[in-house]
């Protein structure tokens, strides 16, 4: 069985409109400990996205004081507004994408997220850290799961996982260990079964 996106996913997405302020996209990023933000026009249809990245290439933040060499003077304001220093290409990936697409996206594009844009709304998003959860709490899941299908053909059955290879040791019926190594076969995540 295939992990789609929208089992992974963050939801409800935090979200910034595109004329709000760098300060307020800098609070938001700080406040939910995320590394992007959707921005979005004012109908909520997705425009952009606005990253760490984009928001620290603005190094005037940094620092309280900036030497009097590197101040220059000019008529042009400096990008106070997300939509001055967001990026305006957005790649996204739907619901019930796989989760590969997703993971195989973030890695080609290097985007440490990505929206989740279901029939012109943002519905989630889906980072590199959910990827990261999903894969280290894999082993547990997975051998919650087997347990569960082996307690109802024999109680004595013991499960441990490690990096998804599922080691069953259990009664020395061949029958009852053939049908022990199907079932913990059919669990997601499930790299190779050893019987014991």
């Amino acid at each position: 069985m295939t992990m789609l996106v929208r089992e992974v996913m963050t939801s409800p997405p935090i979200t910034i409109e595109a004329d709000g302020t760098i300060s307020s996209a800098l609070k938001l990023l700080d406040e939910a400990k995320i590394t992007a933000l959707p921005v979005l026009d004012r109908a909520g249809s997705i425009v952009g996205i606005v990253s760490e990245a984009d928001l620290v290439q603005d190094s005037a933040l940094l620092e309280d004081r900036v030497p009097l060499t590197a101040v220059r003077t000019t008529t042009e304001s400096p990008p106070r507004r997300v939509t001055d220093v967001m990026t305006h290409l957005v790649v996204t990936v739907r619901p019930n994408d796989e989760l590969t697409v997703a993971v195989e996206l973030m890695w080609s594009s290097l985007m440490k997220s990505l929206p989740v844009v279901d029939r012109g709304e943002v519905v989630g998003v889906i980072s590199r850290s959910d990827v990261i959860h999903l894969l280290a709490a894999r082993d547990d899941r997975i051998r919650a799961e087997v347990r569960e299908l082996l307690v109802v053909e024999c109680a004595d059955w013991e499960v441990s996982v490690q990096d998804g290879v599922v080691t069953v040791t259990g009664p020395a019926d061949e029958h009852e260990r053939r049908i022990a190594a199907v079932l913990a076969g059919t669990v997601r995540g499930t790299l190779a079964v050893r019987l014991r």
